[in-house]
C-alpha cells in the first residue's frame, strides 16, 4: 500500500471515529436542559479531548496529503454563505 493510500485510510478512520463519538454525544444528550445525561462529566471531558485530538490528526493528515481544510462548525441560526441554484432552467432548447 502506498503512503498516499495509507494516509487516506487513516483519514477515513479518523472521520469514522469522529462521527461515532459525535453520535454517542447526540444519543446521550437529554431532550431538556437539567436532565441527566446518562454519562459522567469525566466521560464527557474524555470525549471532548478525543474529538480534539482526532481533529488535530485530521488536519495533519490533510496537510500531508496537500489538502486545505476549511471546515468549521455551522450553527442553525448562522446566515448561509452560499445559495443552491437549480440548473434545470439552464437546459438547451431542443
Amino acid at each position: 500500500m502506498s503512503d498516499e493510500q495509507e494516509l487516506k485510510k487513516e483519514q477515513e478512520i479518523m472521520m469514522m471515529m469522529r462521527k461515532t463519538l459525535s453520535s454517542v454525544v447526540r444519543d446521550t444528550t437529554p431532550p431538556a436542559p437539567g436532565l441527566s445525561r446518562g454519562i459522567s462529566d469525566a466521560t464527557v471531558e474524555e470525549i471532548r479531548q478525543c474529538l480534539g485530538r482526532i481533529s488535530e490528526r485530521e488536519r495533519e493528515l490533510a496537510a500531508l496529503r496537500g489538502i486545505e481544510v476549511k471546515e468549521r462548525p455551522r450553527y442553525v441560526d448562522e446566515p448561509k454563505t452560499s445559495n443552491v441554484v437549480s440548473i434545470d432552467g439552464l437546459k438547451k432548447p431542443e
